[in-house]
């Protein structure tokens, strides 16, 4: 079969490698749609593994499965989840799913970038999502992100009414903003450095979208009547976005960290102005858990959330190193999918 090979974010070569064999209690499916994720792009974090095959938010459909898999049949479509908890150890039992060992070890065979993938039975067990009739594989493969995003919102106790700021608007920041919109926020605010993703951001439902390199905390006090935010989602790992997260939450407020930084970075933090007298809460989130997913999907399904806007590019396998470019510009578009099959 073909897959995309990722050597480094400049190098990503069509290649062949043999289908996956599946084994008692797992399954092959088909990649019909993958997104690629701005994680994917993370050189400093996928380099020292290197060379591999990437991609994690995928939807296609069974094309077999092994012995003793009785919930699924070839044919089912379905989107699946790399990451799956063991739901048993201690992480697990306090609500902390993404921080499971087990977790943090599972993943597909080879990666979404590719003809085929295997789903170890781990993974059928617990993160395989039937898709309904009306929704697209390019829609599902934002059941992964949709999924990383709820969960870090239901972590920072969104409610409506608040005002939201959303640090960078990316397609994370988008589906914040489309979200908290979604919850009943009250008054949504979104930066970003890049012109395009502002007109992205108003469209998915912000009220004021604001240069990034201009914004200023009391450009938010006058649009919230006074106000700071009572959360704000920092979707950059620049430095300069998390020292505007700090200088804009409101007393009483939430700072979600949703976005890595380089490595080595630290942030000096006043514990007075942030926290005594003001009790601000910081917090961060990572991926999503298997109820997460489930829910990103109900909440597609109702059409809570839209996100076929979202796609600007469709390429094909032998593009994928196109679309990492596409992603690494960061000027001109918003998701792009790969279709292995193409």
């Amino acid at each position: 079969m073909r897959v995309a090979m990722y050597y480094s974010n400049r190098d990503v070569r069509l290649e062949e490698m043999p289908v996956p064999q599946i084994g008692t209690g797992e399954v092959l499916m088909r990649v019909e749609a993958s997104g690629i994720c701005g994680t994917d792009l993370l050189e400093w974090y996928r380099l020292h593994k290197a060379p591999l095959v990437l991609g994690h938010e995928v939807a296609g459909v069974i094309e077999a499965v092994g012995k003793g898999v009785k919930r699924y049949k070839v044919g089912d479509r379905i989107c699946a989840a790399h990451h799956v908890p063991c739901n048993s150890c201690h992480y697990c039992l306090s609500g902390h799913h993404t921080v499971c060992d087990t977790l943090r070890r599972t993943n597909f065979d080879p990666g979404g970038f590719a003809e085929y993938v295997r789903l170890p039975r781990i993974n059928v067990e617990q993160g395989i999502f039937r898709l309904p009739d009306e929704m697209s594989f390019e829609e599902a493969t934002f059941v992964e992100p949709l999924a990383c995003v709820l969960r870090g919102q239901r972590l920072a106790h969104v409610q409506p009414g608040q005002i939201v700021l959303v640090i960078g608007s990316g397609v994370a920041g988008l589906l914040h903003i489309h979200l908290a919109r979604a919850s009943g926020a009250g008054y949504v605010i979104a930066t970003d450095i890049v012109d395009y993703r502002l007109e992205a951001a108003r469209k998915f439902g912000a009220d004021i979208a604001i240069q990034a390199r201009e914004y200023t905390a009391d450009q938010l006090r006058k649009a919230g009547d006074g106000r700071l935010a009572d959360l704000v989602v920092v979707c950059s790992g620049a430095t300069s976005a998390i020292n505007q997260a700090l200088q804009s939450v409101e007393r009483g407020g939430t700072v979600l960290f949703f976005a890595p930084t380089e490595p080595g970075v630290s942030i000096p933090i006043s514990i007075n102005d942030l926290f005594w007298r003001n009790e601000v809460t910081l917090t961060s989130s990572y991926g999503g858990s298997p109820g997460d997913y489930a829910a990103a999907l109900e909440l597609m399904q109702a059409g809570q959330i839209s996100v076929r806007d979202m796609i600007t590019q469709r390429l094909g396998l032998a593009e994928t190193g196109l679309g990492f470019q596409l992603v690494g510009r960061a000027r001109d578009s918003l998701k792009v999918i790969i279709e292995p099959q193409r």
